[in-house]
């Protein structure tokens, strides 16, 4: 529920609930004071005395009043009566009329038979001509007036109007009334004020000591994001910022530390060939390199170590900008058995030096296009190839490349019989630099970037690379590359006539 909901609904509950006490106070003071729940619209019609009549019965009763003091006798006349009990019926009154001790004329609207015996006595200075009596449970309000006869008799003519029993309990009971309204508003504010503070104050406090969290560096907290309305929304907002931040140091935490380890790795390796250059040169200007044999080596010696520390820096260089993403992958249609054919015609007279068989594994009848950046798709199956010559120590060394097709993906895999992997080195091979330690001699090399260059180009081709390996057995890598589609969204290697070669 939104705010402007809360605050609506809040201010329309205080508003609705003003009101009805309001309505509800007015019709108890209008009861007390006429005694009468159904008089509500003649409350500002009424004489506000001990106990008031309305308009038309004070009317009637002036008008009996009148043929009292002029005209007594015609209060014994029965048609006149049952005229004058047929108008106070219809304001749900009745006429009482008596001659000394004897009933003249009674209305039939009180249906009491007790009635007689709770009127007043006679009062003929006429005092006290308003008052109540009350018979069981039934409570009456009256008007009258004394009078006497022609003949010397004392007579009595009452309008009487019956009065509900709750206007009597309201009456008693108004103090207290009263005083449990003011309260039933109190606790609806107070009620009011507490689903406010607890729905917008509360969210609010917490979304400022967040804030000064963060103030203070400290972003290790969460937001409570139960709530659904702007304030909620609000601290979701904020929420999902202090994780981008808390994500961000972390991340640039991990930064300086890769850069640390980055900085000691280059200067690691780049402290080894430059020693050995520096102690051959010294070794020359010594006299030490004293014969022309010897020149030749160390002169070679020191252009293989140069060598070395031009391929690490060519190295370092792009993984540097394939991390920044500085360059640029120019892709194309490429036929990946042609291109891995032109990989193995280029890598065989190297690899048959070192007694090393390259071959094909498995290998799909028709040609399989796949869409990719062909220089630096090259050097990652040079990458590869590399790493796995460099641990070879079988007298029968092989590598195998086989490749598995699917609808959307080209699988490559190029597996060698080598010393294997260990598999707590396996999660980190693909980490620059990194290299098990029974590898920094001189006589495996690499410089540790090869693998992390060939990850950074394959996710470049919107791949993936992993490795599988067991210890003395051999490794297996394998990259996909997407194949590729036609407009009509069939592969256009499915072509039988599909160049490739065999």
């Amino acid at each position: 529920m939104s705010i402007r909901i809360k605050l609506l609904l809040s201010y329309t509950g205080m508003l609705v609930v003003s009101l009805l006490v309001f309505a509800l106070t007015a019709s108890l003071f209008t009861i007390a004071a006429t005694g009468d729940i159904h008089s509500f619209r003649d409350f500002y019609k009424v004489h506000y005395q001990l106990n008031p009549l309305t308009e038309e019965e004070e009317s009637i009763f002036l008008e009996l009043k009148y043929l009292a003091k002029n005209e007594p006798d015609d209060l014994m006349n029965q048609e006149l009566l049952q005229a004058y009990d047929f108008k106070l019926k219809t304001v749900q009154a009745g006429l009482y009329v008596r001659r000394e001790s004897n009933q003249v004329f009674e209305s039939h609207t009180f249906n009491q038979p007790e009635l007689e015996g709770h009127l007043p006595p006679y009062e003929l200075n006429n005092h006290h001509i308003r008052g109540t009596f009350n018979i069981g449970e039934r409570f009456y309000a009256y008007a009258k007036f004394d009078f006497r006869y022609s003949d010397g008799e004392k007579g009595s003519v009452y309008v009487i109007h019956e009065r509900s029993p709750f206007g009597e309990v309201t009456r008693k009971l108004l103090p207290m009334i009263v005083v449990l309204l003011i309260g039933i508003i109190v606790i609806a504010n107070m009620l009011l004020y507490r689903w406010i503070t607890r729905s917008v104050v509360k969210p609010l406090n917490l979304l400022r000591d967040s804030t000064e969290h963060m103030m203070e560096g400290n972003l290790q907290f969460s937001l409570d994001l139960r709530s659904k309305d702007e304030i909620g929304q609000l601290n979701e907002a904020f929420e999902n910022m202090r994780k981008r931040l808390y994500e961000s140091v972390q991340l640039r935490l991990r930064d300086e530390e890769n850069r640390k380890e980055l900085i000691s790795n280059i200067s690691h390796d780049l402290r080894t060939p430059i020693t050995n250059i520096k102690g051959y040169v010294e070794g020359i200007r010594d006299g030490v390199a004293d014969t022309p044999e010897k020149m030749d080596k160390y002169v070679n010696i020191i252009y293989s170590k140069t060598m070395d520390l031009d391929k690490l820096v060519d190295e370092l260089f792009l993984y540097s900008k394939l991390d920044l993403k500085q360059i640029p992958f120019l892709f194309e249609k490429v036929s990946i058995m042609s291109f891995l054919d032109d990989c193995m015609d280029e890598l065989h007279y190297e690899l048959e030096e070192k007694g090393i068989l390259l071959k094909w594994g498995e290998r799909p009848g028709k040609g399989i296009e796949v869409v990719a950046d062909l220089e630096k798709l090259k050097r990652t199956v040079l990458n590869i190839i590399g790493n796995a010559q460099n641990f070879m120590n079988k007298e029968d060394k092989l590598i195998v490349i086989s490749v598995q097709a699917s609808s959307e993906w080209v699988t490559v895999e190029i597996q060698d019989n080598g010393i294997g992997i260990s598999s707590e080195d396996i999660p980190h091979i693909f980490e620059r630099f990194y290299r098990a330690e029974r590898s920094r001699n001189s006589s495996t090399g690499g410089s540790g970037l090869g693998l992390a260059i060939a990850r950074q180009i394959i996710e470049g081709h919107g791949g993936t690379i992993w490795v599988s390996s067991e210890l003395g057995v051999g490794t297996s890598f394998y990259f996909t590359l997407k194949r590729t589609m036609d407009q009509g969204g069939t592969r256009t290697d499915d072509n039988p006539d599909s160049d490739y070669r065999g």
